[in-house]
């Protein structure tokens, strides 16, 4: 076996990692800030430690931030990893989970893993939630998530139909909110999750620090809810399962958040000029008010939307509407899109 010569160059590793036309993933396009890269830098001497066997300082960070108790959060590798603690705390096999169709693609994986039956409700024509009929599957149901902003249409229900949705649905169904774009919201768009999930104490928070903080490659993300219920999905924790990066990344993005803050305007303003730029071409796309775009797929197209984008070379996510999600990325990115969608009207 031939072993290389010096290290492996990072554009091998992860040949998307500077790619401008790599737009499937909903990632930030920016690199983490230099604060935190120089935190991460500084952390590396002591990587041949093992970190905390359960992740309370981590849990201690994130619960202070966001003004819950210790006792409400729960870690996990990514939204992925909390959303799966939490499905094999509070399930067993054979149960229903209730989602969207089209929704994140973890979502139909992980119920697969934790041995559960997916039942799937079509959005409204909207790109919306319909919380009737998902009320309505969730009654013989032990999960049912909700996304907000949805992935991939990054619409938006009220807090008020939320909170309509939440009384509906029995105490003994859990409710994943997840809350994976909330950054990219503005105050007035947010729900007091805080205050929710102690009137409901079935809701499960989710969120990450993959998308708007930038560090999906360092997997870190959290849930909080009430105490009795974090108990239960607490026991489900992995030891070791949290590195010391993670934790060190967490605490430097939140000692750098006016820095984050300019960011997330920044790619909310590159989403705004997106969808304008598509609206002129006479392109509908979903009220998005996360990080991506979602172009519904049409029917008399001449062209479907994932033929359009493969033939430019740009990568998006495809789903069997025929509609795609594009990440929001740079302005060479958005020049790309909007290039490819063009060429399509000629």
């Amino acid at each position: 076996m031939t072993v290389p010569d010096g290290p492996p160059d990072l554009r091998d590793v992860f040949p998307t990692a500077v790619d401008p036309m790599a737009l499937s993933l909903n990632e930030n396009p920016f690199p983490p800030l230099p604060a935190v890269r120089a935190a991460l830098t500084d952390c590396l001497g002591v990587a041949n430690r093992y970190p905390e066997f359960l992740p309370e300082r981590m849990r201690a960070l994130i619960a202070a931030r966001i003004g819950v108790g210790d006792d409400q959060v729960v870690i996990g590798t990514g939204a992925t990893g909390v959303i799966l603690q939490v499905l094999h705390a509070l399930t067993a096999p054979g149960d229903t989970m209730v989602m969207t169709a089209p929704t994140f693609d973890g979502y139909p994986i992980l119920a697969q893993m934790a041995r559960l039956r997916p039942v799937t409700v079509p959005l409204d024509v909207h790109g919306r939630h319909d919380l009737d009929a998902m009320a309505a599957a969730a009654r013989t149901a032990r999960v049912v998530v909700l996304c907000r902003p949805h992935n991939p249409t990054g619409t938006i229900e009220t807090a008020e139909d939320i909170e309509r949705f939440l009384a509906r649905v029995g105490p003994d169904t859990a409710v994943l909110l997840d809350e994976a774009y909330v950054e990219f919201l503005t105050p007035s768009e947010r729900i007091d999750t805080r205050a929710l999930v102690l009137r409901f104490p079935n809701v499960v928070v989710i969120r990450t620090f993959s998308k708007a903080y930038g560090l999906a490659g360092l997997r870190i993300g959290y849930g909080f809810c009430a105490p009795a219920l974090a108990r239960r999905c607490w026991t489900m924790q992995l030891p070791f399962g949290v590195g010391l990066t993670g934790l060190v990344a967490a605490d430097a993005c939140y000692r750098a958040e006016g820095e984050l803050r300019q960011r997330i305007l920044t790619i909310a303003g590159e989403r705004r000029r997106l969808r304008a730029r598509l609206s002129a071409l006479g392109v509908y796309s979903t009220d998005s008010r996360a990080n991506f775009v979602y172009l519904p797929g049409a029917a008399g197209r001449r062209e479907a939307w994932p033929a359009v984008f493969d033939a430019a070379g740009v990568r998006v996510r495809a789903y069997a509407d025929g509609g795609v999600r594009i990440t929001v990325g740079t302005e060479q990115s958005t020049r790309a899109v909007l290039s490819a969608v063009a060429a399509t009207m000629v």
